[in-house]
This record gives C-alpha cells, structure tokens and sequence, in this order.
C-alpha cells in the first residue's frame, strides 16, 4: 500500500472546512480566532463522521397530527479526545451532538524516542456499546493515535473512528498497518514530516495556538 493512503481514509474536500483551515494555517491568526475555527471545523466534520448513523421510526405529535418520525437508535457516541490538543476538535462536535459521552486519554510524546506515553485515561462505563470517535488536530507520526484506539480496543469497543484536521502520509501508514479496520477522516493530507516530527506545511503546535501557550 502506498503510505499516502488508508484503507479506510476519507478527505474531507467541502469548501468551508477548506477555506476554515486555511485560516487556521495562517501565522497572524490569534488564539481565540483559531479556538473559534477549530470548533466550527470541528462540527462540520462530525456532519461526516455520524452520516451514518442508524435511525428508527418512533411515533411522534406534531402541532398538526401523529406521525411516524426518524430519531437515532441505540446509544449515543462517544466522543474520546487525546489530551490536550484534542479538546478542541470535541468542543465543536459536541455542539452538533450534545448528549454525546466524553472520554480522555492522555498521552505525551517522549522527545527523544518520539513514542507516546500515557499518563491518564478516564472512559465512559459503557464505551465498548457506543461509536467512539477519537479526536487529535494532527495525525503526525501517528503513534498517539494507534495508543489511543489501542486501549479503546482494550476497553472493548469495537466501533472506533479517528478525526483530526491534518495528516501525512507517515502517520497514515502507522494506521494503516496497526489499526486499518478504523476509518479516519482528516481535512488534509500535508506534504510529510521534519526532522523534528512536525507536519510540513501544517499549522504550528496546535496545543499551543489553541490555548495560547507557544
């Protein structure tokens, strides 16, 4: 398999998540314009991600008469974010999806292995019945991600999808290779990795431009 791709990748290609993340790419864009833009990609992407959904027909009173009404079935989702960059893809997905559970997992990536390392974890009781979606801004080497739906599967969940606003074509392949049942939606494939692990062109550190600690 080529490494620019995933089994199960989708682009999300629709002009305003588009024209958003060019905003978010920019230098000169500040803290809280990008906090803002982030949680309005963020809900735009979860449109995607719950497309398919199972509903069920349940009778309902309209002002007018009775009727037949499509609500969703089963359990809501899950929405898991990896700590803390993270937090700002949920917002916005749990605007769209308020009753949605929220799980965290808390990972760092060691400086010099470049491997993750986990330092907290708190799910739902009920996560292995729901459609979890994992949420990080940057799918870089991919190795937080593939931890993350790593311990989901450990916990028992079964229905797992992967959300962030960037990719490369490493980290897709990390995915690829360990977890290529789960489908990832992203904004944008970038270019590739630097020598420091940090996506080419990208947006910056997005934990940082997110709750201005650069």
């Amino acid at each position: 398999m080529d490494q620019a791709h995933h089994p199960r990748l989708t682009v999300l290609t629709h002009p305003l998540v588009q024209h958003k993340l060019t905003l978010m790419r920019r230098r000169d864009t500040a803290t809280g314009a990008f906090r803002a833009l982030a949680r309005e990609v963020s809900l735009l992407m979860a449109y995607e991600l719950t497309r398919d959904l199972p509903v069920r027909d349940v009778p309902i009173d309209t002002p007018l008469e009775p009727t037949m009404a499509p609500e969703i079935a089963g359990k809501k989702l899950c929405i898991v974010s990896i700590l803390r960059a993270g937090d700002g893809l949920a917002a916005g997905m749990l605007d769209l999806v308020p009753s949605a559970r929220v799980g965290h997992v808390g990972l760092y990536r060691d400086p010099v292995t470049k491997r993750p390392v986990e330092y907290y974890l708190k799910l739902p009781e009920d996560v292995s019945d729901r459609l979890v979606i994992v949420v990080d801004p940057m799918l870089a080497t991919g190795h937080s991600a593939a931890a993350a739906l790593g311990r989901l599967r450990a916990a028992g969940c079964r229905q797992l999808r992967f959300a962030c606003l960037l990719a490369v074509p490493e980290g897709l392949a990390v995915l690829a290779r360990e977890h290529p049942d789960v489908p990832v939606f992203t904004c944008a494939v970038d270019r590739a990795l630097d020598d420091h692990a940090y996506i080419r062109p990208g947006l910056g550190d997005a934990g940082d431009r997110l709750f201005g600690t650069k």
